[in-house]
């Protein structure tokens, strides 16, 4: 009974940018978590604040309607990613360079996913079984 939801999840997630998505939603969130640190750990708020609020929140936006519009990926990753890059000036140095690299990654992930690609492992088993061997070739 437990292998159906696993199955369900596992088809759901092969038709989209899941980690690219998971990655910028995981960074947009940790900056905000960096934002509510006490005033001794920030080191940079910037903007009078509203940015530092409102950029982490644009990258867990795009990060979500990554994982939940897959058709529209292209510009979530690049809004994501030139975001991801703004964090580094408004909210904490990019919620200590761990936010900013999450949702680089996750939105160079998701930019360069492709959908209509079968997965891995099937194309890795078809070309060991139908290319040749070194020893069969020769005579």
């Amino acid at each position: 009974m437990t292998s159906r939801p696993r199955a369900a999840f596992r088809k759901w997630r092969a038709k989209r940018p899941f980690w690219g998505g998971l990655l910028l939603t995981l960074g947009g969130a940790e900056i905000l978590l960096t934002e509510k640190a006490s005033l001794k750990v920030i080191v940079h708020i910037g903007m009078q604040g509203l940015a530092g609020y409102l950029l982490p929140t644009v990258m867990l936006l795009c990060g979500l309607l990554i994982l939940f519009n897959p058709t529209q990926r292209l510009f979530y990753s690049i809004t994501g990613i030139l975001v991801s890059l703004g964090t580094w000036v408004t909210s904490n140095l990019g919620g200590f360079m761990i936010g900013l690299l999450l949702g680089a990654t996750g939105s160079c992930l998701a930019f360069g996913w492709l959908p209509d690609q079968e997965p891995r492992r099937k194309v890795l088993r078809r070309r060991r079984t139908q290319s040749p061997t070194v020893d069969s070739a020769t005579p």
